[in-house]
């Protein structure tokens, strides 16, 4: 297994991203996408939308990400959402106090002492109140991972929302919130996309939009930032089918994300045992990332907690009418919730490959190349001219333009050809099309596959069929 240094190293030096105000030192837990990262980001959301929407009975949604305080106080994010905090007094250092646990647990498993890690992940379960953690890591001593020490304060609620004002006046009537989830936006909107689109339960509301956490502490690149998008689809249905609904729905996201290429043996469903106040079931699917397992998408059967909640604070009724039935009811929900740039980093750790290769001459060398999907592919073809004279030149950019109206495409003319192919390889390009001197008189060009690296000889006037085809398999 790769470090996750490397995939860093690659998404900066290719343009995928980069540091969040690099220049000053950078902003913790920001992040920047590039010019191919931006691509990616695009093909990704784009994939999930069509796969979400392009169907009969769920609708699109784009919620403001201001939102009105008494909705926080609803679902109850301005109580309850908060991670327990843990300061070490030694080297200042501030932890999440259940995430330092959990990396100790991971910490014994790798040095074999399971019965140990077994027993503190028990006691994690039953964790009601942060004195629970806090006696956790006492009892069992776990040190602090960057000075090594034991001396830690009490553990204390941190909320995570970040607060703003609206209006010129900065006081307690114009506290906002910068929304910390995607799914209030839907929840609140509920009858309003119901009854203008003429659903009937079941049907879901998807979207995808910024959420901003003020997290304890951001790590592992793009896998915890305080600014991020999601990818949310509440699913409303009738009360008593929550628990086919749910399998469904797990079982339909985890083939989404096969179909979009990622090697089934990296991905994994985890059961929650712990479950949160709004939720009767959940489940996670996970990714295995350099440091190891992580989640990418939750499942989390609802309930019908987030309707009732609005419904109380603000007075009017969300409930839905049967009128074939006869019956009046607050539906359940069935959310599914992927995080974006987490899906991003996944894809980029999943499509990373090293490929040893020998030459004519025995000679060793090692081809990295990011195997995407054609559909999900920053950049699809990329255009060369062997040398740049005898028309050649000419010609590639005229069939570069042409191609440019259809796919994302670049041109290039520097260095050998082979090293062309390699800069292409590491970006995920599928197809390179060289022109050669037969090309200037004979009017066909070579189309090199990224994967295999064969070739095909076929006429310029055949080769944007010849892309749609294959970019489509």
């Amino acid at each position: 297994m790769f470090k996750l240094d490397t995939i860093i190293s690659l998404a900066k030096r290719k343009g995928f991203v980069f540091q969040s105000s690099e220049i000053y030192g950078g902003l913790n837990g920001c992040w920047d996408f590039g010019p191919l990262g931006v691509e990616l980001l695009r093909n990704y959301k784009e994939a999930w939308w069509k796969e979400m929407t392009y169907r009969d009975n769920i609708e699109g949604l784009d919620a403001s990400i201001l939102m009105h305080p008494r909705t926080w106080e609803a679902s109850g994010h301005t109580k309850q959402f908060s991670d327990p905090m843990i300061d070490n007094k030694t080297s200042k250092s501030r932890h999440r106090a259940d995430n330092l646990i959990e990396e100790f647990i991971e910490k014994l498993k790798n040095k074999k002492k399971e019965a140990l890690a077994l027993e503190i992940e028990t006691e994690l379960i039953k964790v009601q109140k942060n004195e629970d953690y806090y006696n956790i890591i006492m009892n069992y001593e776990i040190p602090d991972p960057i000075s090594g020490t034991k001396d830690w304060t009490e553990v204390r609620n941190f909320n995570l929302m970040f607060k703003t004002f609206v209006g010129p006046i900065e006081d307690e009537s114009s506290i906002v919130f910068l929304r910390p989830e995607t799914a209030q936006g839907i929840f609140v909107n509920f009858k309003n996309v119901m009854e203008s689109a003429r659903q009937k339960v079941p049907f879901g509301i998807a979207q995808i939009g910024k959420a901003f956490r003020n997290e304890i502490n951001t790590k592992n690149f793009l896998f915890r930032t305080r600014e991020f998008e999601q990818m949310e689809m509440q699913y409303f249905i009738k009360p008593g089918n929550e628990v086919e609904q749910f399998e469904y729905w797990k079982n339909e996201r985890m083939r989404w994300y096969e179909n979009l290429g990622f090697k089934k043996e990296k991905l994994k469903f985890k059961k929650h045992e712990k479950l949160a106040h709004y939720a009767d079931n959940a489940a996670d699917i996970e990714f295995e990332f350099p440091f190891g397992f992580g989640e990418i998408e939750g499942i989390h059967s609802r309930t019908d907690f987030d309707l009732k909640a609005h419904q109380e604070f603000s007075g009017k009724k969300m409930e839905y009418v049967d009128t074939v039935n006869q019956e009046r009811f607050v539906p359940y929900v069935i959310e599914t919730s992927g995080g974006v740039s987490r899906g991003v980093m996944a894809l980029l750790c999943n499509c990373y490959d090293e490929e040893k290769l020998v030459d004519e001459n025995g000679k060793e060398d090692t081809r990295v190349v990011m195997r995407f999907t054609n559909a999900l592919a920053p950049i699809k073809a990329a255009v060369f001219p062997l040398v740049n004279k005898d028309g050649m030149p000419e010609l590639a950019t005229l069939i570069y333009k042409d191609l440019q109206k259809s796919f994302k495409v670049e041109y290039d003319t520097s260095g050998a050809i082979g090293r062309r192919y390699r800069r292409q390889d590491e970006v995920g390009t599928p197809f390179c099309i060289t022109i050669d001197g037969e090309s200037v008189s004979e009017n066909t060009v070579t189309v090199r596959h990224r994967d295999s690296m064969k070739q095909d000889r076929l006429s310029v006037e055949n080769l944007k069929a010849y892309l749609f085809e294959h970019l489509n398999k």
